[in-house]
């Protein structure tokens, strides 16, 4: 499901540093997480996105999520933006 939002998206941000960034400017409408991400790298963009009251969903992987990104790497992260 979550890999169908980002198919259909407009806009996209990949990368828990600038979806952080985007939080921070208020532009995320939903936030994508991998489960397989280590959570070292995630923890701080699913804070953020708590305390803002951004949506978050999960996907299983990240290596899905990268593909869904059209990107050839793993993403852990991936914020679809206004």
């Amino acid at each position: 499901m979550s890999y169908e939002k980002v198919l259909q998206a407009k806009k996209f941000i990949i990368g828990t540093k600038q979806a952080v960034k985007a939080l921070h400017e208020g532009t995320v409408l939903e936030l994508i997480v991998a489960v397989d991400a280590d959570r070292k790298v995630t923890a701080q963009v699913i804070n953020e996105a708590k305390e803002r009251n951004v949506p978050i969903h999960y996907a299983d992987s990240m290596k899905k999520l990268g593909k869904a990104c059209r990107i050839q790497v793993g993403a852990a992260a991936v914020a679809i933006i206004r």
